[in-house]
């Protein structure tokens, strides 16, 4: 189950997309978003989220 990032929380600071190491975070529309064909379920990200608003799908 792919995590996912909730567009309302994400106050596009970057470090989600850093400590993914499989490339599967990426910046669209001043949001950061998870494709989730990409996303190997580790939880880095919502680990190092400030906002809290990573969470699983």
């Amino acid at each position: 189950m792919a995590y996912v990032i909730n567009a309302d929380d994400c106050i596009a600071c970057g470090a989600c997309e850093t400590e993914c190491e499989h490339g599967a975070i990426f910046e669209k529309d001043g949001v950061y978003v998870i494709d989730a064909a990409k996303c190997q379920d580790c939880g880095n990200c919502a680990e190092v989220c400030p906002n809290g608003a990573i969470h699983q799908a």
